[in-house]
């Protein structure tokens, strides 16, 4: 009894094995026992993504330019040409015009507003902050600390400037770990390598006026002290003038204006300079010769 028991149990095992092995072929020529599965499309990046990535990129761009600006300008102011502008001519431009850029990306930066992306978001607030500690201190400083000290105030802008890195991590970064971000950086036309702003139409260059006109008090500084005279200016002058002393730099397309308090400088295409209530002065003509200018006081 036992000994048929026991070659039963063997051949239904027998059995089994035979039918387990049939049917797993049979089920694997009909239908994989395993599929892959395929990967779910990506959601294309919103426009408004788009929009805050492109202006980021923007942003970053501008302020690379104005590193590099900076640092070519200071490299000037150091050692300028013999035959050119002087030191505090370059660093008095330097001084006045470099804050404004900086300005613009805040202010741009500001407006972007939110991306609804975390890590875009801090990225944002980084860059705020770190303007936020240049600004004021580019405020500051006048353009008038150039006629003092030129190479000094112009190194101390520029050292402002260069500290205006990318934070860490950076746009670039952020993309390779969210495929929001890189989507919407790929369809970013600002965002492409190579990417400038648009310039605006260059404004076409005032037409010459030829030779100066004939100033009605000559060289005469003296002329001036009342606050009413018409003068050249050919060089450097001081001049006073209604109880104001202003120092007169006349160069090939600009006029420089600088008091105690202020400096103020104006294109070769004309312009007025007002000290508050006390005196004006307006640039009547100019060329490679010189200025004529036109005092006048209440």
């Amino acid at each position: 009894m036992y000994k048929r028991q026991s070659v039963a149990v063997a051949a239904a095992a027998a059995l089994i094995a035979v039918g387990g092995c049939g049917g797993g072929a049979d089920e694997s020529a009909d239908e994989p026992a395993e599929r892959s599965a395929a990967p779910a499309p990506a959601q294309p990046p919103s426009e408004e993504l788009v929009e805050w990535v492109g202006g980021m990129c923007a942003s970053t761009t501008a302020l690379r330019a104005v590193r590099k600006d900076s640092a070519a300008d200071l490299a000037e102011i150091r050692k300028p040409d013999k035959n050119g502008a002087s030191a505090e001519f370059l660093a008095v431009g330097y001084l006045s015009r470099t804050p404004t850029g900086v300005d613009d990306v805040e202010r741009d930066l500001k407006d972007l507003g939110p991306s609804g992306v975390p890590a875009a978001d801090r990225l944002r607030d980084a860059w705020l902050k770190k303007l936020n500690g240049v600004v004021p201190e580019l405020d500051k400083l006048s353009p008038s600390a150039a006629f003092d000290d030129a190479e000094g105030s112009a190194a101390e802008v520029d050292g402002l400037i260069q500290s205006l890195t990318p934070p860490d991590p950076d746009l670039p970064a952020l993309t390779r770990k969210d495929p929001r971000l890189a989507a919407a950086h790929q369809r970013a036309e600002q965002c492409a390598p190579g990417w400038k702003p648009s310039e605006s139409p260059a404004t076409p260059a005032p037409a010459s006026s030829g030779p100066l006109p004939e100033a009605a008090d000559g060289r005469n500084t003296g002329a001036c002290s009342d606050g009413e005279c018409e003068i050249l200016v050919t060089s450097a002058v001081d001049i006073t003038a209604n109880g104001l002393n202003v120092h007169v730099t006349a160069d090939d397309d600009s006029v420089t204006f600088r008091t105690a308090n202020t400096v103020m400088q104006l294109g070769g295409s004309g312009g007025v300079a007002e000290f508050g209530d006390d005196l004006t002065v307006t640039v009547v003509a100019q060329n490679e010769d010189g200025s004529v200018l036109k005092f006048t006081s209440p």
